[in-house]
């Protein structure tokens, strides 16, 4: 009752006053009691307007933007002021921090890797993220408010939005042909629809790697068996002269060896994408590493070519001996097979400017042309199958080189130039290399050689 009595008492205080006033009056006039009322009805207006005012400084603070306070009056329309002011700054922090989330949210979707489109029910865009405006080509700001089927022309997305079937994602090529977008529609509110978008250009081209893969091993791996089954059969069912039982278990074991390669390689890439980066404290002398690889190219050589390895002495490096020795080994052997007879090889450690340094293989063999080097590392992946199969590849040399490079932190980089050979770089950080304290003694920078018209010996 508070609240009423803080109402009614000032106009009883008013319409007493100005009834006391009027009747005093009255005394002189001989006319108390009509002076009386007169003043009463005044006292009483004079208080409502009073009262009104402050009522319309109050509304007037309402219809306005309430930046400011609200009026400060004493009773009862004191009270209402602060009472609905408070509750009006309540609801502006209650708006803020509904705000600050909202802001928030938009902010975590537009740093999403997916894109995120919401439409309205005439299918024009209401909001849009960075990565959902990327897929399809629009601009997050211009393009607001435009109906998407006009800017995003994809049949395959165009028929699908009309549709309204929206059980499965629709796949189709992003604007510009760059990238293959996976898109869903979901119902949202009123007749609104959201749009995600997934970009699954890399995951299309690892289902054909591993497509292609696989068809390329049973390829790979169906040939020798084929031509083995077949001797297999002609030994089994024709009488053989000895010359001639020689050369099928010759061309048996050499399909044998072949397989037995592709299978080992295989195992190999398996194994570097199945285990954990090699350490970066376990040190490794450079040059046991490159003697080893030196040697090994020295044997399949045969003579045939000049070979020599320089620099190393005062090197390590932080990683995998057996992973380094099959890279650097898979590289000596490609240069050995695809450099001619009386072609040189030389095997070199080469500190760079940056800390790091880089194992280079230099040939003078056939090259490569220049559309060729992207896909070099591919698995499988020949200029020319023909000749790759007679040198005896399994075509995953450089595909292990490139990992073994990747897992120690660096690349795989290639030069090469049809009729000028080629420079076969494995370019490792400054992280994994440093020099040694001290040389080992007797080393020194000079090469170890092997002249093509002198048989290779053990080094």
């Amino acid at each position: 009752m508070t609240w009423f009595l803080e109402r009614v008492l000032p106009l009883l205080v008013a319409l007493a006053l100005g009834a006391a006033f009027g009747w005093l009056l009255g005394q002189f006039t001989d006319t108390p009691a009509l002076l009386a009322t007169v003043g009463a009805v005044f006292g009483v207006t004079l208080a409502s307007f009073r009262d009104a005012l402050r009522a319309e400084r109050l509304m007037g603070w309402l219809r306005g933007p309430q930046a400011d306070s609200a009026p400060r009056h004493t009773g009862f329309w004191g009270e209402v002021a602060y009472r609905v002011e408070r509750e009006v700054r309540k609801g502006d922090r209650a708006v803020e921090a509904e705000r600050v989330r909202l802001h928030q949210f938009l902010d975590a979707i537009d740093a999403s890797p997916n894109g995120v489109m919401l439409l309205d029910p005439l299918d024009r865009i209401e909001w849009i993220n960075r990565t959902g405006a990327e897929h399809f080509g629009l601009d997050p700001q211009r393009d607001l408010l435009q109906r998407v089927t006009n800017l995003v022309r994809a049949p395959a997305f165009v028929t699908f939005l009309q549709d309204g079937q929206f059980d499965e994602p629709v796949t189709f090529t992003a604007p510009g042909g760059r990238s293959t977008l996976s898109v869903i529609v979901r119902p949202h509110g009123e007749g609104m629809k959201l749009v995600l978008s997934q970009d699954i250009t890399e995951r299309e081209r690892a289902d054909a790697m591993r497509r292609d893969f696989v068809a390329n091993v049973s390829h790979e791996i169906r040939t020798p068996l084929t031509v083995l089954a077949g001797f297999v059969e002609t030994m089994a069912r024709l009488p053989l002269s000895e010359p001639e039982r020689r050369r099928v278990l010759l061309l048996m074991e050499q399909q044998t060896q072949r397989m037995q390669a592709l299978v080992g390689d295989l195992l190999v890439l398996a194994q570097l994408e199945g285990s954990p980066r090699p350490s970066t404290d376990r040190w490794l002398p450079v040059s046991t590493i490159l003697r080893r690889a030196y040697a090994d190219g020295m044997a399949l050589s045969a003579g045939r070519h000049t070979l020599s390895v320089v620099g190393g002495d005062d090197a390590e490096v932080a990683g995998s001996d057996h992973e380094l020795l099959s890279a650097v080994g898979n590289l000596m052997g490609n240069a050995v097979r695809y450099t001619p007879e009386g072609g040189r090889i030389d095997l070199q450690w080469l500190w760079r400017a940056d800390g790091g340094a880089e194992i280079a293989v230099i040939d003078t063999g056939m090259g490569v042309a220049r559309e060729h080097l992207p896909r070099l590392t591919e698995r499988f992946y020949r200029v020319d199958s023909s000749r790759a199969r007679d040198t005896g590849g399994t075509g995953l040399g450089l595909a292990i080189v490139k990992h073994v490079s990747q897992r120690h932190g660096g690349e795989i980089d290639i030069q090469s130039e049809p009729g000028k050979g080629s420079i076969f770089k494995i370019v490792l950080p400054a992280l994994r290399v440093r020099r040694r304290v001290e040389a080992p003694v007797g080393s020194g920078p000079a090469a170890l050689v092997a002249p093509a018209d002198v048989a290779p010996t053990a080094n």
